[in-house]
């Protein structure tokens, strides 16, 4: 459903996104008084304060494939009794408002403790043993959809968008070079331990599906796997009991490096979107793009 799809000139930033969000809720009947931004990433959450819903904002027109994807995956995965988000049922979506793709997803009420590492390795187990259904149609995993977007628009130095632009080729033809052995299946995409949430009813449960696809499993162990053997964001107990819950370390496969550097890339590029919120998140992308330039040097990065 589109509602005045013309594309605002303004960057993608908060307020733009807070501006959308009351549209979208007044297309969709609801209250947006008092509405809380809970995220700024690939697209903005907004918690309302009216009813337990979460409004999630996408940074532009060309989003909207994956959120239709998104909502397709969470009813798939509500049928299936899976845990993970769901889409509200009762509102057509998405929306399209000035341009930006809206869904609206039911507020998951999180307990007293974040998920662990052992609860993603066999949430993922448990998604990449599934069977997609009939009429559910998914991409293949794409490393590079975003980039050429993320570097013409985010509010860079020239000479590292020169940088960027030639990191993207090199990996380009490492990507080609790789072969995998394991069979395709869904895979999120997007698979770290932010992702999954736990419920006050103790449940671990899976979020945000915008990259969801079906693919090689190895793309949804890269995420921890790069955090942990790079960038040193997980003891060495927590990535072990990912590794004893999935049954399999990424870090053994010869491809791994290929796809660390692909992960690095893609961390780098995504965060670079906010440098203009604050000071925190430049300092940080200074930060990441030094170590992109110096493939030996240690990553001393950030969680954001």
């Amino acid at each position: 459903m589109a509602v005045d799809a013309a594309r605002s000139d303004e960057g993608f930033t908060s307020a733009e996104a807070a501006r959308v969000m009351s549209a979208a809720c007044r297309v969709a009947g609801l209250d947006d008084r008092d509405a809380e931004l809970i995220r700024l990433g690939e697209n903005a959450l907004f918690r309302l304060a009216s009813v337990p819903v979460v409004v999630r904002v996408a940074r532009g027109e060309e989003y909207l494939p994956k959120a239709r994807t998104e909502v397709g995956v969470s009813r798939w995965l509500a049928a299936e009794g899976f845990p993970a988000a769901r889409v509200v049922d009762d509102l057509e979506q998405p929306l399209l408002v000035e341009g930006h793709p809206v869904t609206f997803w039911h507020l998951i009420v999180e307990g007293d403790r974040k998920a662990t590492y052992g609860e993603l390795g066999s949430v993922l187990r448990d998604l990449h043993s599934m069977t997609l259904p009939a009429g559910l149609e998914l991409p293949s995993f794409d490393p590079f959809d975003k980039q050429e977007l993320r570097i013409s628009r985010a509010a860079i130095p020239d000479d590292d968008r020169v940088f960027l632009r030639k990191r993207w080729r090199e990996l380009h033809d490492q990507f080609g070079e790789l072969r995998f052995e394991t069979p395709k299946g869904p895979v999120h995409g997007d698979a770290h331990v932010q992702n999954l949430m736990v419920n006050e009813r103790n449940e671990a449960v899976l979020i945000d599906f915008e990259a969801f696809c079906f693919d090689h499993p190895e793309w949804d162990l890269m995420v921890t796997a790069v955090e942990h053997h790079s960038l040193g964001w997980q003891t060495d107990e927590q990535y072990a009991d990912f590794v004893r819950a999935y049954g399999r370390d990424l870090y053994d496969w010869y491809g791994y490096d290929t796809l660390r550097r692909l992960q690095e890339f893609s961390m780098t590029t995504w965060l670079m979107q906010n440098v203009q919120e604050d000071q925190e998140t430049a300092d940080e992308y200074r930060r990441r793009i030094a170590a992109l330039r110096d493939d030996d040097a240690p990553r001393d990065w950030r969680p954001r």
